[in-house]
């Protein structure tokens, strides 16, 4: 009964049409992910963590530039015909980018420009993805939508990078970039096949009026979303850099080949998608979660710095993914349902650009660590942002406990 508890979402027929696209278009982006840190951190540099940092901020800083006009983009434009935009736009642009690698053209400065391209595209994308799931579940059912879309997610997560590094081996990094511009494809197939008059909420955003400083006011005074938000950024800006940490810990510490580095990828899928099927079985979300997820988080970054072996560092990525998975998915369903409906793309907007926009600040900042200290003392900064973002939220939840208890003797 939990198993078909877990998977109740795709009793709906526009949501396992979009969880099939969903899932084919996540293997190629993990499979992008994995070759494009491959390509820089071996082909075009040598072993230069830096410059992995800094795609990565090219990569997500658009998150924070954009976000006065993404947030305003998913609650007032039709979110269907968005996202097919977005998605078109990523497959091109992935499709470019394999092309230039496999004529062998390629330089560190076409990957830099394309991963700022794409960052400008998934700024778009990502919250408009993430509140659509309400347009096709309801909001009965979106904690549960929310958890199966990671699990695909973190499916992909955990095949993709697998494929990637067979791919890499046989034929180049380049026909990587190239399956993932035809992956595509899948979502935009699924997506048209929609039966519209299913599609549900639709309406509502277009009834948003305001920018997106209404989006910051609302969530500021708000003590719960407030502290959520601040965890995002510690955890996301110095404990979401899993390329680095996992890319540097493979070449620099085990000297792994392709293979080594895209099955370590996998093992941490299966921890994220262990939480992620975990999180679907649950009732509604709670804040208690988050905080457990968060410490998890600490504990599982420091078992895998101080990891003596290739097998025992990967035991412990799987612990960071169950953790990682728990934290951020908890975080999207609670400020989701705990969200008046006309502020759910601005809200989510604003999430994504603290959790994700963090990375141009953190990223060079943990890469310069593993090039100058080591890949095992970037880890301990990801191990401090899961303790420090435990130390916010159990003071702001007990504060608002303290507030409850005080407005209730008051009563």
């Amino acid at each position: 009964m939990q198993a078909v508890q877990a998977f109740r979402s795709l009793k709906v027929f526009n949501y396992r049409l979009w969880a099939a696209g969903a899932l084919v278009s996540n293997v190629g982006t993990w499979m992008q992910r994995t070759a494009q840190d491959w390509l820089v951190l071996t082909q075009l540099t040598h072993h230069n963590a830096s410059a992995v940092g800094t795609v990565m901020a090219l990569q997500f800083g658009p998150q924070i530039v954009l976000l006065p006009w993404t947030g305003y983009a998913a609650d007032h434009y039709d979110q269907r015909k968005l996202l097919m935009f977005t998605q078109a736009t990523m497959g091109a642009l992935a499709l470019a980018l394999g092309a230039l690698t496999v004529t062998g053209v390629v330089v560190l400065w076409h990957v830099y420009v394309f991963a700022l391209l794409f960052g400008c595209a998934s700024a778009f994308d990502g919250p408009v993805r993430q509140t659509f799931v309400g347009s096709l579940v309801g909001d009965a059912d979106l904690h549960n939508a929310v958890a199966l879309n990671s699990t695909s997610f973190n499916a992909g997560r955990m095949i993709g990078p697998a494929v990637a590094g067979l791919v890499i081996g046989s034929v180049g990094t380049g026909w990587a970039f190239l399956v993932n511009g035809v992956s595509f494809v899948a979502v935009l197939v699924s997506m048209s096949w929609f039966r519209r008059s299913e599609l549900r909420g639709s309406a509502r955003a277009g009834r948003a009026r305001k920018g997106m400083s209404e989006g910051f006011r609302y969530a500021w005074s708000r003590p719960d979303l407030k502290a959520i938000l601040v965890m995002l950024f510690l955890i996301g800006t110095f404990g979401l850099n899993f390329p680095i940490f996992i890319s540097t810990m493979a070449v620099g510490v085990f000297h792994t080949d392709a293979r080594g580095y895209g099955l370590l990828s996998s093992f941490m899928a299966i921890g994220t998608i262990s939480g992620a099927l975990l999180a679907a079985g649950r009732g509604r979300p709670r804040f208690g979660a988050i905080l457990a997820g968060a410490g998890m988080f600490g504990v599982g970054c420091t078992f895998a710095a101080v990891a003596p072996t290739y097998w025992l560092f990967a035991g412990a990525l799987v612990v960071i993914g169950v953790a990682a998975l728990t934290f951020t998915n908890t975080t999207n369903s609670l400020m989701q349902i705990s969200t008046e409906p006309a502020m759910r793309g601005r809200v989510m907007a604003l999430r994504l650009a603290i959790a994700l926009g963090g990375t141009p600040i953190g990223a060079p900042v943990v890469g310069w660590v593993a090039n100058h200290l080591g890949p095992r003392w970037a880890l301990g900064i990801g191990a401090l942002s899961g303790f420090a973002a435990v130390s916010v939220g159990g003071y702001a939840l007990s504060r608002i406990r303290r507030e409850q208890r005080m407005s209730l003797q008051n009563r």
